[in-house]
């Protein structure tokens, strides 16, 4: 399929008369896509610009040869058939809320860890806008989603770091392999230069088209649970790239609290001849323990199990105040 498909969301137009238009083309991705990316967004280009170079020099510095090593150590330059059980990608994880880690991380330059504190800030903001967004698209009051995502006390919120360094047998081993996110909303900054990016659409692989300093933005397993399945969660991977330098992605993940209770918000529950209960209630805590064992697994099974231990949860949790 050609790209010009794939929705790009200037989001300086909600600021005139097209803002109806634009809600209606982010209704749209959320709807059909489950990702759409956004240009326009207010966080400076220059920002940016330095977080990759930073990034990337870190990587270079830090990370490169320990990659090439372990990828020695474990045989995976000369693997002659697919590999199902590991991702050709460098990370590293820095956390923001509740607290932060940056300080704490290893091998980070001063200079580094405080822009990317300063690159936090401005996505956690840009999380909560686009967040009252959907809010807006969905009906429900304005704030809704960030409610729910503060659980008691704030959602949790951190930064993954990745480097896809140039894989010799892209055919048969993943950057990353298919998944759907568990988490809130997802806002990546990704390489202009380097694809790889792609999503599950009709049963076909889409690819998300890199545009410079644009943020792309995923919807993860909880929206698909409060929205009652009006958005989805969709399945995505990264393809290994042979050649060039290497792709670079730094996705923030914006999700619930530990504590937060996640369920079907009632407006957006069908009239009684419909199916009431399609999702679960739950603790946001569990599910992630549940997800990190079957990350690469469908997600179906993830809300039935959610579902099995309601009983429980209903018993211990009384209904959630809205107010």
């Amino acid at each position: 399929r050609e790209m010009e498909s794939f929705p790009i969301i200037n989001l300086e137009k909600l600021n005139g008369e097209e803002r109806g238009l634009t809600m209606e083309k982010i209704k749209d991705a959320c709807e059909n896509w489950g990702f759409f990316e956004c240009v326009n967004h207010g966080i400076p280009h220059e920002l940016l610009d330095r977080v990759e170079k930073m990034t990337k020099e870190h990587y270079k510095k830090c990370m490169e040869d320990r990659f090439k090593e372990s990828i020695k150590n474990r045989g995976l330059d000369s693997v002659r058939s697919e590999v199902n059980d590991v991702d050709w990608e460098s990370t590293f994880y820095l956390k923001h809320l509740p607290a932060s880690n940056i300080s704490h991380v290893p091998d980070l330059d001063d200079d580094y860890r405080t822009l990317m504190k300063e690159f936090a800030g401005k996505i956690e903001m840009l999380s909560e806008e686009l967040l009252d967004l959907l809010c807006e698209n969905l009906g429900l009051e304005k704030g809704y989603l960030k409610k729910v995502f503060y659980g008691s006390k704030s959602p949790t919120f951190g930064t993954k770091v990745s480097n896809y360094p140039p894989c010799p047998k892209p055919d048969l081993i993943k950057g990353l392999r298919a998944h759907t996110d568990a988490g809130g909303i997802i806002l990546l900054f990704q390489d202009d230069k380097v694809s790889g990016l792609q999503l599950l659409k009709d049963g076909e692989w889409v690819d998300v088209p890199p545009v410079k300093h644009s943020i792309v933005v995923n919807l993860g397993d909880q929206l698909e649970v409060i929205t009652n399945g009006k958005y989805k969660s969709v399945e995505h991977r990264v393809i290994a790239q042979t050649d060039g330098e290497g792709r670079m992605s730094i996705a923030s993940f914006y999700n619930p609290g530990s504590d937060s209770v996640i369920f079907p918000a009632p407006e957006l529950i069908g009239k009684e001849n419909e199916k009431k209960d399609n999702y679960p209630k739950f603790v946001f805590e569990d599910y992630m323990k549940l997800y990190s064992a079957v990350k690469f697994q469908a997600k179906e099974p993830r809300f039935e199990a959610m579902k099995a231990m309601e009983t429980t949860v209903a018993n211990n949790v009384g209904p959630l105040a809205t107010a």
